[in-house]
């Protein structure tokens, strides 16, 4: 690699600690990563320590060993969770950890697994990490998902290229998208995220009490409850230190009332959901619930995946991102959420988030449901924008204002 190469990296890294985590003295950090990212968290462990940190720790995993899993283990085994791992997580939650999780995934490890075993193995996972997950969707703690490129996520990702190539080329995006390959990568996120809270301050002046989306294949309507409101991806933790938890991000977002969505929608880019890709799908909502849906690629997957809880088959978070904006105009398909939802407007099934509501901290889960906030083990995106998308929004008074046209901003 080249000196250039080199210099973004660092400048990377130095962003992960210093904008997306925003780590303080005599925090500490867990890292979650491949191992296939050694050298770049070790990278990333200097920064924080540079930064101050009181100690960093490492989760290293292998996706390889969890499709070995999946083929020999028996029923009891895939259900089978460390509690220890569970409690550990907690009490690092406690004493103020910050979590940042690397994410690499390979869209196709698990496309020849037995999607019934597959959806035990996660559902496992998310019942145990359940309590652990009140923390990060709550913003308790400081956390973030950046991107590391495996050489199979690269080649999905750029097939005609060969390994060495293709990383080369999504080392270069991630740069690109991150702001990482220019000299003043923070004064630039600055000023990004201002742009950000910019647009969701103007949405929370118009006060919509409803979304309705116009598109080929998707004509849905979604209600807010007054007490929710649109954020972006700047987080608060408890400890008042803000931190921004997905690089790159180009959304706002917020929650809907669970029972408050109806009609069609149809995803416009594939959802790798654990390992599978499901391409090309439908859902239908009827007072909330995912009554109806269809999927060219993935169907049994997506059909697990609404039936992990009850709250997974109705929704938690819709996000505009305009159809002109820097990940969007890369023309790629990225197979990794993390790209694609910054990409293309998008919804979420699942667990709501309460950063999105007035006081959700300190609200209890009554006070939550109040408000429409669906519960949930599982929190996952799928897009729906293009350049095809017509968004309106009515207000109390029933007058329409358009938001988006022809996928982007009015």
């Amino acid at each position: 690699m080249s000196k250039q190469f080199d210099k973004n990296l660092e400048r990377y890294a130095d962003l992960i600690v210093r904008v997306g985590l925003n780590l303080q003295k005599d925090q500490e950090l867990l890292i979650s990563a491949p191992i296939s990212a050694y050298k770049f968290v070790r990278h990333v462990t200097a920064k924080a320590y540079d930064a101050g940190a009181l100690n960093v720790l490492t989760d290293y995993y292998d996706e390889e060993i969890k499709k070995i899993r999946l083929e020999k283990s028996s029923e009891e085994g895939l259900k089978a969770f460390p509690h220890w791992k569970a409690k550990g997580f907690i009490e690092m939650a406690e004493n103020n950890v910050a979590v940042l999780n690397l994410a690499a995934p390979n869209p196709s490890l698990l496309k020849d697994s037995d999607p019934t075993r597959v959806a035990i193995l996660n559902k496992a996972s998310a019942e145990a990490m359940k309590d652990f997950s009140t923390y990060i969707g709550g913003g308790k703690i400081s956390w973030l998902i950046a991107a590391y490129p495996t050489i199979e996520w690269a080649q999905s990702v750029f097939p005609d290229l060969d390994q060495e190539a293709s990383i080369e080329k999504l080392w270069d995006k991630i740069f690109y998208t991150t702001r990482t390959d220019q000299d003043n990568t923070v004064d630039l996120w600055e000023r990004h995220i201002e742009e950000l809270n910019k647009n969701a301050r103007r949405l929370n002046e118009q006060g919509y009490k409803k979304l309705h989306y116009k598109a080929p294949g998707t004509d849905l309507s979604i209600e807010f409850d007054p007490q929710t409101k649109w954020i972006s991806a700047q987080f608060t933790n408890d400890q008042n230190i803000p931190f921004v938890p997905n690089l790159p991000t180009e959304e706002v977002f917020t929650i809907p009332v669970k029972t408050g969505v109806n009609g069609v929608v149809t995803s416009t880019k594939p959802l790798n959901y654990s390992g599978t890709l499901i391409k090309n799908f439908s859902l239908t909502f009827k007072n909330g619930k995912v009554v109806d849906f269809s999927a060219e690629e993935g169907y049994e997957t997506l059909k697990n995946l609404l039936e992990t809880d009850e709250g997974s088959s109705y929704l938690g978070e819709v996000a505009l991102v305009p159809h002109n904006s820097p990940i969007s105009n890369t023309n790629i398909i990225f197979n990794n959420t993390l790209f694609d939802e910054n990409a293309s407007c998008h919804i979420a099934l699942g667990r709501a988030l309460s950063v999105c509501v007035e006081n959700g901290k300190e609200m209890s889960p009554e006070q939550l449901r109040k408000v429409g906030f669906n519960e949930s083990m599982i929190h996952v995106d799928f897009m729906i924008g293009s350049a095809d998308l017509n968004i309106d929004g009515e207000k109390e008074d029933g007058s329409i204002e358009s938001i988006f046209r022809n996928g982007d901003w009015v």
